[in-house]
């Protein structure tokens, strides 16, 4: 939903936007705002009106994410620039988190949309979804109970009868797999809060999430692994780590990757976000395959924003909340043949001091 040109009203008397649940917001050519709709107010928890004639980059509360866009695009002619997880405030009012858009106005200024994600991501991956969309996904996350018990029945069974140690291991991770699922399922019914992180091994992570690729590609992919050992255990979800990372891996692998490489590194001094970490994990999940297709490059990271026509536009949005969640970043850089996610996960203090 872009306004490219359109010319918003000074407060918004205009329907149009007064019934956008989106929070949108107008400045002059000066960059104060000149208006907003009225969700964009009640996102913030303050009355249009006193948001009148504030600097639009004022409201970030840490970083200048905002104001850098601003100035490094005033002159370029751009007519749209995206910003991620921006953090907004007025006048020491609590923080609300976005992601957005900025859009150049007719005659000057600029317009923001923003679109609102947790401060703890996490808690409800549909809360950013509209109301109708996030209850059907509901919906069909219930229908799909009965199957996934169903399957549970039957791994359960086999598990009585199987004997060598190959089917063992194939049935465990049947096993494995759908409880995984019934938790994800339930999160999405009944959404709570984070567990706490435990120590853990992100090699031992990688080896799950590689087992499921072995059975998912057969022969047809090959598998590389390329570790550090050095790397300390961390603290973190080790099954939301799997989810994201198989998220990752099979979109690989469904980009038509002949060769798919895990690799894993210390990093330090690492900057994330709007802090430095003395030391981190990064993570890469490199392929050869066909690539983010260019038109989608800014928006993979939404959910339903998907390259394939069955894909649920889902997995990479979940991969990023998984990472946020672990107080990292995700980001990527494609081309046909070349397509690498880098994830960075800072590691605690204590982690920190055992490797020091």
């Amino acid at each position: 939903m872009h306004y490219i040109g359109a010319m918003a009203p000074p407060l918004s008397a205009d329907p149009v936007f007064d019934s956008l649940v989106t929070p949108m917001a107008w400045t002059d050519r000066h960059v104060r705002i000149e208006g907003c709709n009225p969700a964009f107010a009640r996102w913030l928890g303050v009355s249009a009106r006193r948001l009148l004639d504030q600097p639009l980059a004022a409201l970030e509360v840490e970083g200048e994410a905002l104001r850098r866009a601003l100035v490094a695009d005033a002159g370029d002619g751009a007519e749209q620039l995206r910003l991620r997880r921006i953090e907004l405030a007025f006048l020491g009012g609590e923080p609300r988190f976005a992601d957005g858009w900025l859009s150049r106005r007719e005659g000057g200024g600029w317009m923001l949309e923003a679109h609102p994600v947790d401060e703890f991501p996490g808690e409800d991956p549909l809360r950013v979804l509209p109301s109708a969309l996030a209850a059907a996904l509901k919906g069909l996350a219930h229908e799909l109970r009965n199957p996934l018990a169903g399957l549970k029945g039957a791994a359960q069974l086999l598990a009585r009868r199987v004997e060598d140690g190959e089917s063992r291991e194939l049935v465990g991770l049947i096993q494995s797999e759908v409880a995984r699922l019934t938790e994800l399922i339930d999160q999405l019914l009944a959404p709570s809060p984070p567990q706490p992180h435990a120590a853990l091994n992100i090699h031992g992570v990688l080896e799950r999430v590689l087992r499921l690729a072995e059975h998912e590609a057969g022969w047809v992919v090959k598998l590389i692994r390329d570790y550090d050992p050095s790397l300390p255990d961390m603290a973190g979800d080790a099954d939301r780590l799997t989810q994201a990372t198989w998220n990752l891996v099979r979109n690989a692998i469904q980009a038509g990757a002949a060769n798919v490489t895990l690799r894993t590194r210390i990093e330090r001094g690492v900057r994330i976000a709007d802090a430095v970490h003395a030391l981190a994990l990064r993570l890469e999940i490199i392929d050869d395959g066909r690539g983010v297709p260019e038109e989608l490059a800014e928006q993979i990271f939404l959910p339903l924003v998907s390259g394939r026509a069955d894909g649920s536009g889902l997995g990479l949005a979940l991969a990023q909340q998984v990472v946020r969640e672990h107080r990292g970043s995700l980001a990527y850089r494609s081309r046909p043949g070349h397509t690498v996610f880098t994830l960075l996960l800072p590691l605690a203090a204590k982690e920190q001091n055992d490797e020091g």
